[in-house]
């Protein structure tokens, strides 16, 4: 007998308003992802990729129909309950960093075990181990106007990364940086899906990026257009950049 998929979209409807004004963002989406997958989510803009986002990482909840992680329904779970699973199970790298300004790369990491209430010596042991991951070892206590985009995003992965998630679930995560830094992030997450079982879901309106993806979703108008996997995946078999060349 075949294991759940980790994630399950079935009949997925989302609508904002009501009446004349209602927009329907979502009209019957279907889509299944398996552990260790690889996803670049595109469309254009009011396509409905970044809604569909914001129901799988449980920001939003569905109008209408299913979503199932590791089988259990997560639209028929309460506030409370869609938090837990976010904290514990996802995520997220945004495009905007979204770093605090005055706190270095070590407290800005730590802060997700915070909110959680670990102790202090958990949180500086997994903080500090998070940035060794994303090779910011010896950046701990740099704030973000003292790194560049590359490392700021390196962080802001770091602290995605230091829940230990299921799912990583990025958000136009190369949209600030210029090509070389985006494709130093690129071979970041491909070495997270790859090495570390991670899996990847990332929202990006550029074809180069979308191509590290083993496979690749478009939405058009609310719905699944395509779902193809990618035969040949950019090739990050190369070495990762240096310490010089990616600070």
């Amino acid at each position: 007998m075949s294991a759940l998929p980790l994630i399950e979209l079935r009949a997925v409807t989302k609508t904002y308003g009501q009446g004349a004004t209602a927009l329907q963002a979502l009209k019957g989406v279907d889509l299944t992802i398996e552990a260790g997958d690889f996803v670049a989510i595109m469309g254009p803009s009011g396509s409905g990729k970044s809604t569909a986002m914001n129901v799988l990482g449980c920001l939003d909840t569905p109008t209408s129909g299913e979503y199932l992680f590791n089988g259990v329904h997560v639209e028929a779970l309460s506030r409370d309950q869609r938090a837990l699973l976010r904290r514990r199970y996802l995520g997220f790298v945004f495009q905007g960093f979204n770093l605090l300004a005055r706190t270095s790369a070590q407290e800005n990491v730590e802060l997700p075990l915070l909110y959680r209430g670990e102790p202090s010596k958990m949180r500086h042991v997994a903080a500090k181990k998070a940035l060794t991951s994303v090779g910011l070892d010896g950046w701990e206590h740099h704030t973000p106007a003292e790194l560049s985009g590359g490392q700021q995003q390196r962080v802001a992965i770091a602290r995605a990364l230091v829940t230990e998630p299921a799912v990583l679930l990025a958000d136009e995560p190369t949209g600030n940086l210029d090509t070389h830094r985006s494709r130093e992030i690129m071979h970041l997450l491909w070495q997270l899906n790859v090495a570390h079982g991670i899996t990847v879901l990332m929202v990006t309106h550029e074809a180069e990026m979308a191509a590290y993806a083993k496979r690749i979703v478009h939405f058009v108008d609310g719905v699944v257009d395509s779902d193809t996997r990618n035969p040949h995946p950019a090739d990050l078999t190369q070495a990762a950049p240096t310490a010089a060349e990616a600070n």
